[in-house]
């Protein structure tokens, strides 16, 4: 499957919904202007839509941007974090490798198990 690499990179997810149909200029416009970050920079910059049934990542690449958008074809919409103040916020590659597989990584995965006896 094609997805973003790099564990050295910087993720950056835009937190309030965009509309779809940007496209490069119009991203890296949202970048520069309401992130304040530079859109040339190493990094992965993620936006969804209100629904949010759709995910851009947007990163420069050498000699041009580079933009994926996945769709999800079911119920499931990605897990968008929405009770922060912060309009960026930032994650690591494995975080936006759990994000694109539908994994909410801003709450906990599971129920912490607490063993009474082995055996």
């Amino acid at each position: 499957m094609l997805r973003p690499s790099g564990t050295d990179l910087m993720v950056y997810l835009h937190r309030p919904p965009v509309d779809m149909r940007k496209m490069r200029n119009g991203l890296s416009a949202i970048v520069r202007q309401e992130m304040q970050l530079d859109p040339f920079e190493p990094a992965y910059f993620l936006f969804t839509n209100k629904r949010r049934k759709a995910m851009k990542i947007l990163v420069w690449d050498i000699c041009g941007f580079a933009l994926w958008h996945k769709v999800i074809e079911s119920e499931q919409r990605f897990p968008w974090p929405r009770f922060f103040d912060q309009q960026t916020l930032t994650m690591t590659s494995e975080q936006l490798s759990m994000l694109m597989d539908g994994y909410d990584v801003w709450s906990r995965p599971h129920r912490e198990v607490h063993f009474i006896h082995a055996g």
